[in-house]
């Protein structure tokens, strides 16, 4: 008899202690399968998350990690204490379905290629549309910027089970995410110097460099409901948007595709900084700027970080990178869904 693997599902909790009556139930009733384990990884909360979780929901197991070390690095450290086959990264503003994870753990069962997975993401404030954070799947452009099958862009399609095919993507969102818990250790988990935001991009991507798949599975199915930690359009979040792209860049772009795809990515931020300039938006304008000055000042390290990678790499070329420009596509051509792009994948 074979044993059912062992998963763990686990929540980075800051001060989500409004959230859990919402949110958490749902976890709990329908991750109730052989040997799944529901932990929640406390960052450092000032309110009453703990007391909370102990009173409330004795189901779950807590780990108190006592200082909030961001979302990367957070995960980080909650998982070096965790022993498991799987591991299942759950915002705390999320809430699951029935039958949400044999689905997602099948796919990595049926194949050892397969290191990631992503459900279905939709929203929870407006079930009918695709939810902004992995919507059906994610991909990036030939300049790196991120969009989803269901989302470009801050344009989020209607679900009218358009993207209900199974299959291979670039990136799977942090928001709900399966990963194989050897693959995750093998890569050097997530970059914490990222803290927050595209660091599961930047995750995906070395694990796609390294050979490996990862994958849309729609018969998981989840509703986000977004904003949790940084609303959209906050300055924290447009600065940590604009320098993790660039450092994931850095880190994982192809030698023969690097130096052009960097010069065109600075023109293209001073397009959007010009922009948030021209339109009075001058946190925003701000927030550009400060995160090409932290580029710059971190690029020894970003040098001792790709060189470290390159001798991972055994495949540098992937089918699910767009060849073409999503800002191109979306400002000037209109295409404002995934399906208006000529771009074909599996």
């Amino acid at each position: 008899m074979t044993t059912s693997p062992k998963i763990a599902i686990v929540l980075l909790n800051w001060n989500g202690e409004k959230l859990f009556p919402d949110f958490l139930p749902s976890i709990i009733k329908h991750s109730q399968t052989e040997n799944t384990e529901v932990i929640v990884a406390d960052n450092g909360s000032t309110d009453n998350s703990l007391e909370v979780l102990k009173k409330d929901y004795p189901e779950v197991t807590l780990l108190d990690l006592k200082t909030n070390y961001g979302f990367a690095k957070g995960y980080n450290v909650a998982l070096e204490q965790i022993e498991a086959d799987y591991f299942v990264f759950v915002n705390s503003d999320v809430k699951v379905t029935e039958g949400w994870i044999e689905p997602c753990i099948q796919q990595m069962e049926n194949d050892r290629k397969v290191a990631a997975v992503q459900p279905k993401v939709l929203s929870y404030n407006e079930p009918e549309l695709f939810e902004y954070a992995g919507a059906a799947g994610g991909f990036i452009d030939t300049y790196g910027y991120p969009f989803c099958r269901g989302r470009i862009l801050d344009r989020v399609e209607r679900d009218e089970h358009q993207y209900d095919d199974a299959g291979e993507i670039f990136w799977a969102t942090g928001a709900c995410m399966f990963v194989r818990a050897e693959s995750f250790k093998n890569s050097g988990g997530l970059d914490a110097d990222f803290w927050a935001h595209m660091e599961e991009i930047d995750l995906c991507w070395r694990l796609k460099n390294q050979g490996f798949k990862i994958v849309y599975e729609p018969q998981s199915v989840i509703y986000h409901l977004g904003g949790g930690s940084l609303e959209y359009g906050n300055p924290r979040k447009v600065f940590l948007n604009f320098r993790n792209n660039l450092y994931m860049l850095y880190k994982n772009l192809p030698k023969d595709k690097f130096k052009r795809t960097m010069f065109i990515r600075m023109i293209l931020d001073g397009v959007a900084a010009a922009k948030f300039l021209v339109g009075f938006e001058w946190k925003a304008f701000v927030a550009v700027a400060k995160a090409h000055s932290y580029f710059y000042r971190n690029l020894s390290g970003l040098r001792k970080k790709r060189k470290t990678l390159k001798p991972l790499v055994v495949k540098s070329e992937h089918a699910e990178v767009y060849s073409k420009s999503i800002m191109w596509k979306f400002f000037v051509q209109k295409k404002t869904k995934f399906s208006d792009l000529d771009f074909k994948v599996n």
